[in-house]
């Protein structure tokens, strides 16, 4: 199997624009963790279908209350006939810019939503090669990224016909750190990223001295008949202008840098089917900003992540032999404060867990007076960091599942 290796670096794309991702430091021994199960993503299969029209004139009744456009049932028979002629049918630029929007409202595990109307909309379904969408995905992250200034964009790229697939991103988001399997099977970076590091690597893509922060490159594949095989992916290294990161120091510890940790300042999914009215796009990566906990409560904390509690916990002189000296907790909160100063200190935005939790009832309170439902996953609302002192905690929600929406295909 040949695979092509190509950077981003000398592409040139059409220009258009908090949701959720170094040698080794002391502490990275812990970061070099054993392949977790599972780590390997089962095998998937891919299907297009013909749009089911009830779905469709669904979101077109919303689209038109909302927006208050007139012209529904005549918009409504246009696209039932084209239906019935094609098996699909196209959405108009304001109608794509809805239902981005739309589906971030109705995202149940987002805490950030009070912001979904600010949701900045690329619509890029005339890009289809593999080159074009991963050059529109640095175009993205550098939009997003704004020197530090984060805003929420999204780039929407053909959609799945039942004659035609559109692209597929197969990162799960477009940055991410490698997971570098040593032959004792221990891992360097993000063990979470094993099977991702080991895709890339069968690409062609590799660094001479693997560290702990690694950007993985771009996977693409563009677009192609439904009737066909998938396309074989490309590969494509991002550049480095459109990743930025913050090097993580602490506001009263400094041995702290000593560790040399990093993240990167935008967490822009990409492996996520954007449903409108029936239609799927398939490639849509989307961001927001990071909610401090993403980062400090669990990428860098989680046992199957980096792990930094213990190393953390030693340096802080605590007594990791018994968990009633609560030494987690402690270590998990100067880490937490770590993070949210170091984005402070370079200017990049960022929230903190109790402030977005007021915020959220404040989304809540709004939608209700507008006289929609909040559909909310409690287990993610509720940060993982001081759940009990959070604003959203003491309530219960509505989990429904509403369109347009965000969802993950078993067929990806």
């Amino acid at each position: 199997m040949v695979m092509a290796l190509k950077s981003l670096t000398s592409q040139t794309a059409g220009r258009g624009s908090a949701m959720d991702g170094c040698p080794v430091y002391p502490g990275a021994a812990k970061s070099a963790r054993q392949l977790p199960p599972g780590a390997v993503p089962a095998p998937r299969h891919d299907s297009a279908a013909p749009v089911d029209p009830d779905e469709a004139e669904e979101f077109l009744a919303l689209f038109h209350t909302e927006t208050g456009r007139p012209g529904l049932a005549g918009r409504v028979a246009e696209v039932r006939t084209e239906i019935d002629r094609r098996g699909t049918y196209e959405h108009t630029g304001e109608e794509l810019e809805f239902g981005a929007r739309a589906a971030w409202r109705n995202a149940n595990r987002c805490i950030g939503r009070l912001y979904w109307r600010s949701l900045r909309v690329r619509d890029r379904r005339h890009v289809g090669t593999p080159e074009g969408v991963a050059a529109e995905c640095a175009v993205h992250l550098r939009e997003a990224g704004n020197h530090g200034r984060i805003r929420p964009v999204i780039t929407v790229f053909a959609p799945d016909t039942p004659r035609r697939r559109g692209p597929r991103i197969h990162n799960e988001q477009l940055i991410r750190y490698a997971g570098h399997l040593r032959a004792d099977g221990a891992v360097l970076g993000d063990p979470m990223n094993v099977a991702r590091t080991m895709q890339a690597r069968a690409l062609g893509w590799g660094v001479e001295q693997p560290t702990a922060f690694d950007i993985l490159p771009l996977v693409v594949s563009g677009e192609s008949d439904a009737d066909e095989p998938l396309p074989e992916p490309l590969m494509f290294p991002l550049p480095p202008e459109a990743v930025h990161e913050v090097d993580l120091v602490h506001p009263r510890l400094p041995w702290f840098a000593e560790l040399a940790l990093r993240w990167h300042a935008v967490p822009a999914v990409s492996d996520m089917c954007l449903e409108i009215g029936g239609l799927c796009y398939r490639a849509a990566p989307f961001n927001g900003w990071y909610l401090g906990t993403e980062v400090g409560a669990r990428n860098l904390a989680d046992e199957t992540r980096y792990d930094l509690l213990p190393e953390l916990a030693k340096r802080l002189g605590l007594d990791v032999s018994d968990e009633r000296s609560l030494w987690r907790d402690r270590a998990l909160v100067e880490l937490n404060l770590a993070v949210l100063h170091s984005f402070d200190l370079a200017g990049v935005t960022i929230a903190d867990h109790h402030s977005e939790s007021h915020r959220f009832i404040n989304h809540v309170q709004r939608e209700e007076r507008a006289g929609r439902s909040v559909p909310a996953d409690w287990t993610w609302i509720v940060p993982p960091l001081s759940g009990g002192a959070t604003a959203v905690f003491h309530r219960y929600y509505d989990n429904s599942d509403l369109r347009p929406a965000y969802v993950r295909h078993q067929d990806a």
